[in-house]
């Protein structure tokens, strides 16, 4: 499907609700094929976002754990990530 969402299941510390929001975004955008809605189709683009977030939430919250953690790094957990977002949050006071 998508390449660029990252498993969460086994995550330690376990995924939080920002990088399950975040994985759904990128999946919302890759299903609709927009990257930034348009004024018109930004209440459905979230709305889809909430849903897939809940439902993620609940399927990652009802299996069972997992013996050895994913492979991959969740985006919002490597440090060059993690620098880009408080050089925008500095930039940004």
């Amino acid at each position: 499907m998508c390449r660029n969402i990252t498993e969460l299941r086994g995550l330690e510390p376990p995924a939080t609700g920002v990088e399950i929001e975040a994985a759904a975004r990128q999946y919302v955008r890759k299903v609709s094929g927009v990257q930034k809605p348009s004024a018109a189709s930004v209440d459905a683009f979230e709305l889809a976002v909430q849903r897939v977030t809940a439902a993620t939430t609940e399927l990652l919250q009802a299996l069972p754990a997992r013996r050895q953690p994913p492979k991959t790094v969740p985006p919002l957990r490597r440090p060059e990530v993690q620098a880009r977002i408080a050089a925008r949050a500095a930039a940004q006071t």
